[in-house]
């Protein structure tokens, strides 16, 4: 079809978007809906399942009323979200309980004492993937223990995603990539759940769903469905991967050779490599990191998790709103973003180290540490806002040193996306600290795109995901930013004071967190 559309869903942590593209890659338009989930001192983070789904179809409709007879030129929808997590539904496919986002720390106790326990290594071997508090697996050995009569009403654990793919279709399922890095086997990209077995949660294997191959398999958009969103039964639905994927394959991450890096800098850091096979895969001493199948056959991708990444501008800059408000002034996160770049180029580089491990549930990679806490180091007289910006931005760019080098060699580019990748400032730092050439892709939606880029490929609209990507991704590439040399020395200096404070630090982190406790 000439004219036709594609949709990709990117049901986000803080956005639900709909973007439609046409088959050739061009973004027509988007719906965006803001998410919210509610946080408890527990350590809790929920979401409403049923008013993220009532968001997801008000987008589609919204969509439909923006591009001129959508119902009739939409070719297929694919729909990816936030990934980790817990989305329990019952027999009857409704919500035994809120969502349990990536947020939840409830059950960091278990997973600290499990990956100190003899059982750990093989899981990491086994699944190539970090266990972490925000992960399903956690989650349902905490409810396994503590709230079982939730767990006996349950029949099917999604993710995100997942549970708005049975929202559109009617099937329970997921995907590969988050099948596998939690329950699987990444080398044969099948089910493994062992690690249930070992934390006495056994029950719990009988809610996981068939895994199915979006670039592959399509279900249908049912009546329903489609009553609400106003698009027309029997369209095709792909199950997209997990968000972070398809950010990275809408951003630029594909490439045969795995030589080619891709950084996400949004609520988290994601940062990945390309394995070309399993036999490629690098997996490290910490047992920390992530190995997701990607959605080409054979390949995988590494990737290394900060836990929080723009979560830290947001709370600097939510500290300057605060004290404006305090005088009568009330300003916009936006609004003091504006001249932020050249202010902080002019501060002094790496004059103050910050760790940027904002985020309660601690940090995830490459040392997972859930005590860890963000903290500055060598504040003094003299500094100002503009010097304490810096610093964060130089500690999210040693956080992505940090992360690549433990998953082998740095990439020769790193292609960034995320909202914070229009800052020319933080490409200038993350090629310098990185000492790799750095280029953002001008996609608003990364996410949305990549989603979308499978249902292309599922609806052969493309003989496979190279010529996708050909089209989609490549003239969409930005210029390059090259390293500075002078700051490259610098940064070498501080990124050796980074990790070493850090080191120092943990068990003063876990003391902190006990007294809090206590």
């Amino acid at each position: 079809m000439k004219d036709g559309v594609l949709i990709g869903i990117d049901a986000g942590t803080s956005v639900i978007k709909s973007v439609a593209f046409s088959t050739t890659g061009e973004q027509i338009a988007a719906a965006a809906i803001p998410n919210r989930y509610q946080t408890f001192p527990d350590g809790g983070a929920e979401q409403d399942m049923a008013r993220t789904w009532v968001d997801t179809a008000a987008t589609l409709k919204e969509l439909s009323d923006k591009v001129p007879n959508l119902r009739d030129r939409l070719i297929a929808i694919s729909v990816t979200g936030q990934g980790d997590g817990m989305w329990l539904i019952d027999k009857a496919g409704e919500p035994v309980a809120p969502a349990w986002l990536w947020l939840d720390a409830r059950s960091a106790a278990i997973t600290e004492a499990f990956a100190q326990s003899a059982d750990y290594p093989a899981h990491y071997q086994r699944t190539g993937t970090g266990v972490n508090a925000c992960q399903m697996s956690m989650q349902l050995v905490w409810m396994t223990r503590n709230r079982p009569d939730l767990l006996a009403r349950a029949t099917t654990g999604f993710h995100c995603k997942d549970w708005l793919y049975f929202k559109l279709t009617g099937v329970r399922a997921t995907d590969p990539s988050e099948g596998n890095f939690t329950f699987g086997q990444y080398r044969t990209r099948s089910y493994a759940p062992d690690v249930l077995d070992v934390l006495g949660a056994s029950d719990a294997k009988s809610l996981l769903p068939e895994m199915v191959e979006g670039t592959q398999v399509a279900g249908a958009l049912t009546p329903e469905a489609a009553a609400l969103t106003g698009l027309k039964a029997g369209t095709p639905i792909t199950l997209g991967y997990v968000d972070v994927l398809c950010t990275g394959l809408g951003g630029g991450l594909y490439d045969p050779k795995g030589e080619t890096g891709c950084t996400i800098v949004g609520s988290t850091g994601m940062h990945m490599k390309i394995a070309p096979s399993a036999a490629h895969v690098k997996l490290n001493s910490e047992l920390s990191g992530y190995t997701m199948c990607f959605p080409v056959p054979g390949m995988y991708a590494q990737i290394q998790s900060n836990m929080a990444s723009t979560l830290n501008i947001d709370w600097l800059l939510d500290v300057g709103r605060d004290v404006l408000a305090s005088q009568g002034v009330e300003r916009s996160r936006g609004d003091l973003l504006k001249g932020l770049d050249e202010r902080i180029m002019q501060a002094e580089p790496a004059r103050a180290i910050y760790h940027p491990y904002i985020s309660q549930a601690g940090e995830r990679g490459p040392v997972m540490e859930p005590a860890a806490r963000a903290m500055f180091t060598g504040l003094e007289l003299g500094m100002g806002y503009a010097d304490l910006m810096r610093a964060v931005f130089e500690g999210l760019c040693f956080a992505s040193r940090d992360c690549y080098s433990a998953m082998g060699e740095i990439p020769r580019e790193v292609r960034v996306t995320g909202g914070a990748a229009r800052s020319a400032a933080l490409r200038m730092m993350l090629a310098s600290a990185l000492k790799a050439n750095v280029r953002s892709v001008q996609r608003e939606e990364a996410g949305a795109a990549g989603a979308a880029m499978m249902a292309a490929v599922q609806q052969k609209l493309y003989p496979d995901m190279d010529a996708c990507v050909a089209e989609w991704v490549n003239p969409l590439l930005g210029a390059v930013t090259v390293p500075d040399p002078s700051l490259t020395a610098r940064y070498d200096g501080a990124f050796g004071i980074y990790k070493e404070t850090r080191e120092t630090m943990r068990p003063l982190w876990r003391t902190m967190v006990a007294n809090r406790a206590s």
